[in-house]
């Protein structure tokens, strides 16, 4: 629920574009998923009574991005969030790799998948190097293509890419997995 949570102001932003239509429709998609993710972030503060950093700095970025958009009417602020998020998450992943004794991989896996360290440090990197692709892709994406085009990208595209990648790593992780048979069926 989290999950479609947090894809809730993208969702928001893509259907506000496509049903204003046209380039200048980035401003009010912009403002509509501006406030979807304020109203996204309030409902799991309500729920949880926290709201995790990641997406505190999501909304952060949004917030910042978008009301550049709105106050200079310059979409390109807007285009250069999915990188600006992208290159953040790769160095957050990056730096994991030399602060505490786990790699951000294995502390979202912790419990469920027991693979060696340098299996962890592999894909800890893979996801470094998988945001900074995906960073310079939205870039390429934004600079050469319609806004249309780059719309459609920043929800299909990267979403795509992200849930793909995901299998990848999922599938490379169960071929690397050294959970002995029991500890897997207990409650």
């Amino acid at each position: 629920m989290n999950t479609l949570l947090e894809f809730l102001p993208i969702i928001a932003f893509f259907a506000a574009f496509k049903l204003i239509g046209g380039a200048e429709a980035i401003y009010p998609a912009t403002a509509v998923g501006i406030g979807v993710a304020v109203l996204v972030t309030g409902i799991h503060w309500l729920r949880h009574r926290h709201v995790p950093g990641r997406q505190l700095l999501m909304l952060g970025v949004f917030i910042v991005m978008g009301g550049f958009t709105i106050a200079f009417h310059d979409p390109r602020f807007i285009q250069a969030k999915p990188t600006i998020v992208s290159l953040i998450t790769a160095g957050v992943f990056l730096v994991s790799q030399f602060v505490g004794q786990k790699t951000l991989v294995e502390r979202a896996f912790t419990g469920s998948v027991q693979v060696a360290p340098a299996v962890w440090r592999r894909l800890n990197l893979a996801w470094v190097a998988f945001f900074t692709a995906l960073a310079g892709l939205n870039h390429y994406v934004a600079a050469n293509y319609s806004m249309d085009v780059w719309v459609d990208f920043k929800l299909f595209g990267i979403l795509g890419l992200t849930v793909v990648f995901a299998l990848a790593q999922g599938y490379y992780l169960m071929r690397h997995d050294q959970t002995p048979p029991d500890a897997a069926n207990d409650p």
